[in-house]
Order: structure tokens, then sequence, then C-alpha cells
């Protein structure tokens, strides 16, 4: 466990900059984080933390898989408003992710409804689990693997941000920042929905213009709609929304670089 600094809370708590990630829990290896947030005790804002994941859990029944002190593995428990989709918590957090993660001349593609993608790799990954009003949202962000490490014959090629850009970031200054943009992201969706983050989602949507298969609809990926659904065109001509489902894509997904994309109107059912 020697690859970086432990993410210890006597090493991340004096870089929080706001009120998510109080409590702060740490633990050197479990099965998810996600477990870590079950006591209905918690107060909105918890963290779990981890170096290692022995059964990571990623959408669709998928594993996530890491090496220890690798990757950036947290959960964060949330208690959103009931008028407000839950769905839609896993573009806030992907876009805040996205903001984190990126750099200057490289923006971060989105691939709805919750992965990260840098230059056409996957680097990171949403996941919501939610009961009884609470929301676990659990991120995973690869760090340092090296290509060798990361896993391979996945639906979109896996990279790390080491590996994609040369550089991996100090976990810990990561994590702070995340926390921070997530906050933001997070209250400003509690307080005006997701329709203010619709450009900036649109500038990072890597699966508009792409051929697509999802919950059982085929067509064209077009824009994200103002409730988060995706919108596709049919090959007939006619569009539907796709509020969930599997993303399968017959050729790799890339990603934008520019971040002035413009946003087609919403289209109906």
């Amino acid at each position: 466990m020697d690859r970086h600094t432990l993410l210890t809370p006597t090493v991340v708590e004096p870089l929080l900059r706001g009120r998510f990630g109080r409590p702060y829990l740490w633990v050197e290896s479990c099965a998810s984080t996600q477990d870590l947030l079950r006591d209905p005790g918690f107060p909105e804002g918890a963290v779990a933390v981890t170096e290692h994941q022995t059964a990571g859990r990623g959408r669709a029944g998928r594993g996530w898989e890491d090496i220890a002190g690798s990757s950036l593995l947290c959960s964060l428990l949330l208690r959103p408003d009931e008028a407000r989709p839950v769905q839609q918590l896993s573009l806030v957090a992907g876009l805040a992710v996205a903001e984190t993660v990126e750099e200057s001349r490289d923006a971060a593609g989105i691939k709805w409804p919750n992965d990260v993608l840098l230059r056409g790799r996957k680097v990171a990954g949403v996941l919501l689990e939610s009961s009884g009003g609470v929301v676990v949202c659990g991120i995973g962000i690869n760090v340092s693997q090296a290509e060798g490490e990361l896993p391979a014959a996945t639906p979109v090629p896996a990279g790390s941000l080491g590996s994609v850009t040369g550089h991996a970031p100090d976990r810990t200054e990561l994590l702070a920042t995340l926390l921070e943009v997530l906050e933001h992201r997070y209250d400003a969706w509690r307080g005006s929905g997701l329709a203010p983050m619709l450009d900036e989602l649109e500038a990072r949507n890597v699966l508009r213009g792409r051929r697509v298969e999802v919950g059982g609809e085929h067509g064209v990926a077009e824009h994200i709609a103002g409730d988060g659904r995706l919108a596709l065109r049919r090959s007939d001509g006619t569009a539907v929304l796709v509020g969930s489902g599997e993303i399968r894509c017959p050729t790799s997904v890339g990603h934008q670089r520019r971040m002035d994309a413009p946003r087609t109107p919403d289209v109906s059912d």
C-alpha cells in the first residue's frame, strides 16, 4: 500500500473546504464503500473512502476492479428533496467528476448516464443506490494505474488519469476538490434542477451523433433532455427519450474537446 499517501482522516480532513466529507469514514480495505454508509443515522455529506474494494460494484451488476492505492474510491450520502428526480444525480455527479479530472487542454467527456472519459478512455464512473429517501452516490476514479493494470475487454476502453495524461494527480487534493465541486453542483441542482447544467452536459456528451442501443430502443443519440433522459432518433425519423438502460455502441466512443456545443430542443415521447 505504498503507491500513494493513504487517504486517512488525518491527511484529508484538513483539506476539506465544505460540508461534504463530514463525517469522514476511512478503511484500508472493504467490500464496497457503498456498504459503509448503510447506517440511517449518518447525516447528508457523510463520506466513506477506502484504498481497495474487494467487491466493488458498477452499473448493471458489473464489478469495479482496482489495485490498492491506485484509485480514488468513495461514496457520499445524500438526502435529496423528493421534488427532484434521483436519477438526475448521475449526471450531476458525472459533471462534477468531469470538472475535477479534466485538464485545461482536454475537456472530459460524459457518456450518459454515468461514465466520465478522457481522450476516449473511461477514467471514472458513478453508481447511485437509493432507499428510503437516502441516496448513496459511489464514485470510482482510476488515478495511477499503468496501461497493463487496467481492466481489459470493457465496453469502453479503460484508462487512468496517469495513463491518459502522463500525470497522476495527488489523490488527497483530488478528493478534496471532488467533494468541493460536487457540493457546489449538488446545491445548484437542489435549488434550480438540471436545467442550468444542460449546456455544460451537452458540451461533454460523447454519445451525440452515435448509433446506440439502450432500453430496447435503437437510434442515433442526440441531446440530453431537460429531465436528464437521453434523446434518440429512430431510423424512421421518430424521436424517443430513454430514461435508463445499458448503452451499447457498435463503435468506440470518443469525447468532444469543444465546450460550446449547442443544445437541441427537447423532444417528447
